[in-house]
């Protein structure tokens, strides 16, 4: 989606992470789950304020793994800047979460499912509805993942996933918000020229595992947000060791000046984060490298 030159002012708002356990090879279960998970984290019981906008993990509705992508994916037919009939949409987890963020009356970002394009293509695609349950935005994954660290982890998303080609946000009445999924992350292309399009926010659900986790997860969400003097934000599945992938967890939000807001474990959890916008503009104005960039000497790769 390209973003109209002007990003909605950014004001104050409370952002929930659903690190979603129990992703087993049902989904129906799956998905009767997330909708659990989406009402339970919207009522925000015991918390003064219910969250504006409401995130899943990525891969929400099916075991994470190259050889499932295919059996659980699902036709959405998106098309940007077209109106989406969700009642007659072909995708069972599309319907879930539309009805879910319209009952809940939240901006969703509905973690990621694996998506069939009408040619056959499989991408892992993230979907966004506002609080009316329409969908307004889809993400397919740019970056695969593919890996091997001798000895430790082994994992090829390209043999059954085709890449997204295109970056995505979407304007909601409190912010700009940038997407991307999971491996994303590790390309700061991608974050900074979000960031220069005006998004205030990054999200990224994802699912980094036992050996990526405990190196990167961390450090790539402080670095992404320090260097964009952004919030940044990523949602994990739960970690699950009966599974044949296992989640690293610990699901977080990030202040512009690299500060923690928000942290989960390593179990099923909700966790909150309150976004204020004077935190990213007391960073940009102590530390001004937005003004200070010298693209006399080096390009702006939002331009190129």
């Amino acid at each position: 989606m390209t973003p109209p030159s002007v990003a909605p002012s950014f004001r104050s708002f409370t952002l929930a992470l659903i690190q979603m356990g129990h992703i087993g090879a049902n989904k129906a279960d799956n998905l009767r789950h997330a909708r659990e998970l989406i009402l339970r984290a919207a009522a925000a019981e015991g918390r003064t304020k219910k969250p504006d906008l409401v995130v899943i993990p990525e891969c929400f509705n099916s075991p994470y793994g190259h050889v499932h992508f295919p059996v659980y994916a699902e036709k959405i037919g998106y098309l940007n800047g077209k109106p989406y009939d969700t009642a007659a949409s072909e995708s069972e987890s599309v319907k879930m979460l539309s009805a879910a963020a319209k009952e809940s009356g939240v901006w969703l970002i509905g973690g990621s499912i694996p998506e069939r394009e009408d040619g056959g293509n499989v991408y892992n695609t993230a979907t966004v509805y506002n609080p009316k349950g329409e969908l307004v935005a889809i993400h397919r994954k740019v970056h695969l993942f593919d890996i091997d660290i001798p000895n430790k982890i082994k994992f090829k998303e390209s043999e059954t996933l085709t890449a997204g080609g295109k970056l995505t946000s979407f304007d909601t009445e409190f912010a700009r918000i940038g997407l991307g999924i999971c491996y994303d992350i590790r390309f700061p292309e991608l974050a900074m020229i979000s960031a220069r399009q005006g998004c205030h926010v990054l999200v990224y659900p994802g699912a980094f595992n036992m050996t990526t986790g405990p190196l990167h997860w961390e450090l790539l969400q402080r670095a992404r947000a320090v260097d964009n003097q952004v919030f940044m934000s990523m949602c994990s599945p739960a970690r699950d060791l009966t599974a044949g992938y296992h989640a690293w967890g610990h699901s977080m939000a990030v202040d512009p000046m690299g500060g923690i807001l928000a942290e989960a474990g390593d179990a099923e959890e909700i966790i909150y984060a309150d976004i204020d916008p004077q935190v990213l503009q007391d960073a940009r104005a102590g530390i001004p490298v937005t003004t200070q960039r010298r693209f006399d000497v080096y390009p702006d790769i939002a331009k190129v």
